[in-house]
């Protein structure tokens, strides 16, 4: 290991504020929207420039390709339309608007998949992605889990962690941006996921199943199973990798591309390790993968992560925290950095970095770059279950804080160091 590059682009270390909610769905969305009205209103305001500029549609143009995913959802799950139409409500905004930021990857990626037989000529360069990892282990019985959330650089004035009460679900906890339905999470069956954008010449925006809409719905499920029927459920609008797993050792990536459930491809852990950065893995793929040309740091950052994998030692949480501080091909790294210079919206960063031990049923998260800040542990959805909603506030206690009763494979230091590629 070598020492840590310059770092010339960074964003300030913050906390993510703790959202809490209960109650019907409606009423859980209007806690939601009114908990984070404000970072509600910026991820609305982020959106209208981050389309125009990507996909050259101004607001009421997004507001009425958004509406075109309205029945799909009705028809899938009314009740996600309801929460969407709380956060409305309650942040002081139209339905119309938060249905239209719950669209944002497939407005964003059809728009990425319309410029590809444009490559030779200048284009938006894309934001960073994704790194995600799962580890199955029998000695000591383990189920981890975790990734770097990377995105544009308003998403920092926008996460929240919401932490969800339902009487039609298991509770669950999620960061997020402020005012879509859920991201990465964890329930208290004992699911977690973690995700990866990817993108076909299939995307081409077509109403149907939003990544987002299918997100929260996986955080429903009991089993990985139900979340793989989840998948099945409908005509999907656009490409994502889900990676799931459960408590009981249960371990699934499937990466899926527009479409039914022919278009579903699953991987399989080996030797209990899952890896997934942002370009399509599965052999038979049957429309053309656009991910390593839109998204071209995917390809170093899994090398990294399999070759830091590979080594059986580090398969522990603290292990995994290391890796996702690894500066190797800075900025592009695991640990992604804004590049100097960049058009705003084509500068992308770590946002949060999330640790997840399905087994203790325990968050961690890191609120910006891991090599820099501390991570946070946020404890899980059981104790979101034994909170009451009423306000939003900063989540959690610093790692250090937390004194876990003893150290194991699952603990996770908050000292680890980024890491770079060591030499020859």
């Amino acid at each position: 290991m070598t020492a840590t590059p310059p770092v010339n682009g960074t964003l300030p270390p913050g906390r993510i504020p703790r959202v809490r909610v209960a109650g019907p769905g409606y009423d859980r969305g209007r806690q939601y929207g009114v908990q984070a009205r404000a970072r509600v209103h910026r991820s609305v305001q982020a959106y209208r420039q981050v389309f125009a500029y990507y996909a050259g549609w101004d607001w009421p143009t997004v507001r009425r390709e958004a509406a075109g995913f309205e029945a799909p959802i009705a028809d899938f799950r009314p009740a996600y339309l309801e929460e969407m139409r709380g956060i409305a409500d309650g942040a002081g905004l139209d339905l119309a608007d938060v249905l239209a930021i719950n669209v944002r990857t497939e407005v964003m990626f059809a728009a990425k998949a319309r410029q590809a037989p444009l490559a030779s000529r200048a284009r938006p360069a894309p934001p960073a992605e994704c790194s995600a990892f799962a580890i199955v282990q029998d000695e000591p019985a383990a189920t981890l889990i975790g990734q770097n959330w990377d995105w544009l650089l308003h998403s920092a004035e926008t996460v929240v962690l919401l932490e969800v009460r339902q009487d039609d679900g298991p509770d669950f906890v999620t960061v997020v941006e402020a005012g879509l339905l859920a991201k990465t999470g964890m329930n208290a069956a004992g699911l977690g996921l973690v995700t990866n954008a990817l993108v076909t010449d299939a995307d081409v925006g077509a109403p149907g199943l939003p990544y987002h809409v299918l997100l929260r719905a996986m955080l429903d499920c009991a089993t990985v199973t139900d979340a793989l029927m989840v998948l099945q459920a409908g005509e999907r609008s656009s490409s994502a990798n889900y990676l799931i797993a459960h408590s009981s050792g249960a371990a699934l990536d499937v990466e899926a591309a527009p479409g039914d459930f022919t278009r579903l491809y699953p991987l399989y852990p080996d030797h209990g390790l899952l890896l997934h950065t942002n370009h399509f893995l599965s052999p038979g793929l049957q429309p053309v993968d656009l991910s390593l040309w839109a998204m071209p740091s995917s390809a170093v950052r899994l090398q990294r992560l399999g070759a830091f994998g590979a080594g059986g030692q580090h398969r522990t949480l603290d292990g995994f925290r290391g890796l996702l501080a690894d500066h190797a091909d800075y900025p592009y790294s695991v640990c992604a950095h804004p590049e100097p210079g960049a058009h705003p919206c084509e500068q992308g960063a770590t946002i949060a970095s999330v640790l997840m031990d399905l087994t203790a049923g325990r968050m961690w998260v890191a609120a910006g770059h891991p090599c820099q800040v501390r991570y946070t542990d946020v404890g899980g959805p059981a104790s979101a279950a034994g909170a009451s909603p009423g306000g939003a506030s900063p989540a959690g206690t610093p790692l250090a804080e937390a004194a876990p009763a003893a150290q194991s494979p699952m603990e996770v230091s908050p000292a680890a160091p980024a890491r770079r590629a060591s030499p020859a």
